[in-house]
């Protein structure tokens, strides 16, 4: 090779690896996650943090005929986010056929219990209603656990769907739930699969509080119960977010306060959340909204924005924005 050839092949290398070093660096000067947090429609977000790494488990936001499968998204900084596709879908979970919306996924032991809806039951007659899927680690794949849903009827009003895994403080899980403007909490059984009655015999107790339409949530902070949820239309500008605290998961729980909503510059249509707790006294909110423009049931995202509580522990209103939230 003649020494052009060799100061051609010199400056070709070095170009691209400055190009790559550049598109590195760019990666890593990216400061904020940015709303929506990932392409794509997505919806009914579910926080989770599992060891170091943070998850976001969504909806696929499609006509219920298509919605036949979960991707799943993780990320070690909360601005970068890495997706798992397909994780679980109908051909491991051979009693759902549509409608496989808002997972809870939680960690027992080694395993990740991934909870779901399936099929937008009508009433007791038709199969569906929320099943449990297991998997090794958090990214999937997951497998049917019981081969049958886990709740397939409607007790107390409330439709089978929103399900949200709830770990008090005694280490006891209970599965918090409901849609048509009900909600129960019933108590998990130890390997989940199935539920233990209550001391009074009762297994579904209602802890519906007013204004509640769907999208569950329960958290503890300064050991008070925050009991959150969705309120309006779905597939309506007006869907937000309202809260009550408790001394209890059981209740009674007394609205305070509706926290998000829709912003005429940002978007509309903005409701349920969940939550993940960052770290000591940093708490983000994981919801799904409607962008400007955008009128179709299904044109949802997912966003992630900082919720914040003022000195006597009230939830402030959630600022929706355009940047997302920081590094971890």
């Amino acid at each position: 090779m003649n020494l052009s050839k060799i100061f051609y092949t010199l400056v070709t290398v070095t170009f691209f690896c400055s190009c790559s070093s550049q598109l590195y660096s760019q990666k890593n000067q990216k400061l904020t996650s940015g709303n929506p947090v990932f392409p794509g429609w997505y919806a009914d977000p579910e926080g989770a943090v599992f060891g170091k790494e943070f998850w976001i488990y969504p909806t696929y936001s499609a006509p219920y005929k298509d919605q036949v499968f979960f991707d799943a998204f993780s990320s070690h900084d909360l601005v970068n986010w890495e997706k798992h596709s397909c994780i679980l879908d109908t051909t491991h979970i051979k009693w759902a056929k549509k409608a496989l919306w808002a997972p809870a996924v939680v960690q027992k032991g080694k395993r990740y219990f991934f909870f779901f809806g399936a099929n937008d039951i009508q009433n007791n007659e038709q199969v569906g209603g929320i099943g449990v899927a297991v998997s090794d680690h958090p990214g999937g794949p997951f497998v049917d656990y019981l081969g049958k849903p886990l709740i397939d009827h409607f007790y107390n009003g409330a439709q089978p769907i929103d399900q949200f895994v709830f770990k008090d403080k005694d280490g006891q899980y209970y599965i918090i739930y409901g849609g048509w403007r009900h909600c129960n909490i019933a108590k998990l059984n130890d390997d989940f699969t199935g539920l233990v009655p209550f001391s009074d015999g009762t297994t579904f107790k209602e802890i519906t509080p007013k204004g509640y339409v769907e999208g569950p949530y329960m958290f503890i902070r300064n050991n008070k119960y925050y009991f959150m949820w969705s309120e309006g239309g779905w597939t309506g500008p007006d869907y937000s977010v309202a809260y009550a605290t408790a001394d209890s998961p059981f209740g009674p729980f007394e609205r305070v306060a509706k926290i998000l909503q829709q912003d005429s510059t940002i978007a509309t249509g903005a409701g349920h959340h969940s939550v993940i707790h960052a770290a000591k006294d940093r708490w983000l909110i994981v919801y799904h909204r409607r962008p400007l423009g955008k009128t179709g049931g299904n044109d949802r995202v997912t966003c992630i924005d900082e919720m914040r509580f003022d000195k006597d522990g009230f939830i402030l209103p959630v600022k929706m924005t355009n940047d997302g939230v920081g590094r971890k």
